[in-house]
């Protein structure tokens, strides 16, 4: 379902690589741009596609995933407001190598390439931000590669419950608990594709985590008690 959001007006835009733009470049992104609202489980792109331009998602929660040889599905991070979606497959000319799919339901905008690399060119602020940002992506890849290849299950899912409550924490969404902290809510089994293992595994250790007085369980929500603990686990010192 498309909707018309005005540039001029969102507070999504500076926080992204286009808060360079000019006033009369944001008119222009605002009459080029498609603003869509996304199902919880839509897919905005698919891996294997061929990029036509780049989404600015400007509210909700995506996950980014791979197919791999068993079928199985591996996540390879969760994205939130304020994130450029499919910007590496567009600048190398390449397909998509992961799938985009809605954790919830989602707002996001899409961009032209023809527009996107308009302003690139327009503006070197643009190009050094998405250099940055590509750079960031690939730190988080080898840190994840490190962990997949360094860790044994129970530490990676321990790192993994931290990463997700940053990204939870401007959920507005809340449970009732005495501190009022902002739930992770995930699927067990988008849980274990984050991890990298069997779901069976990640309910068995959820439950040892909240055994232990680490995490608060109810329903599918999951409170972080003992952060400081869960980083000695996960050997996280950063």
């Amino acid at each position: 379902m498309t909707r018309d959001f005005n540039c001029k007006y969102c507070d999504i835009k500076k926080m992204t690589c286009f808060s360079y733009l000019s006033e009369e470049d944001v008119k222009l992104l605002n009459k080029t741009k498609v603003s869509t609202v996304y199902k919880k489980g839509q897919a905005i792109f698919h891996e294997g596609m061929v990029p036509t331009g780049l989404y600015c998602l400007s509210q909700g929660k995506i996950k980014i995933s791979r197919i791999g040889v068993d079928g199985k599905e591996q996540i390879v991070r969760i994205v939130t407001e304020g994130s450029l979606l499919g910007v590496r497959a567009l600048l190398s000319g390449r397909k998509y190598t992961a799938s985009a799919i809605t954790l919830v339901d989602s707002t996001g905008c899409y961009i032209s390439k023809q527009v996107f690399l308009q302003y690139v060119k327009k503006y070197p602020e643009i190009s050094n931000c998405m250099i940055v940002m590509l750079s960031t992506l690939l730190e988080e890849a080898e840190g994840k590669m490190t962990s997949m290849a360094q860790k044994p299950v129970r530490e990676r899912l321990a790192e993994s419950l931290l990463i997700l409550n940053n990204v939870f924490t401007t959920d507005p969404v809340k449970v009732e608990s005495d501190d009022e902290q902002v739930p992770i809510t995930l699927s067990r089994e988008d849980l274990a594709n984050i991890v990298g293992t069997a779901t069976e595994t990640v309910i068995r250790l959820i439950s040892e985590f909240r055994e232990e007085k680490l995490i608060a369980v109810k329903g599918r929500n999951i409170i972080l008690l003992d952060i400081d603990s869960l980083r000695k686990l996960g050997k996280v010192f950063y």
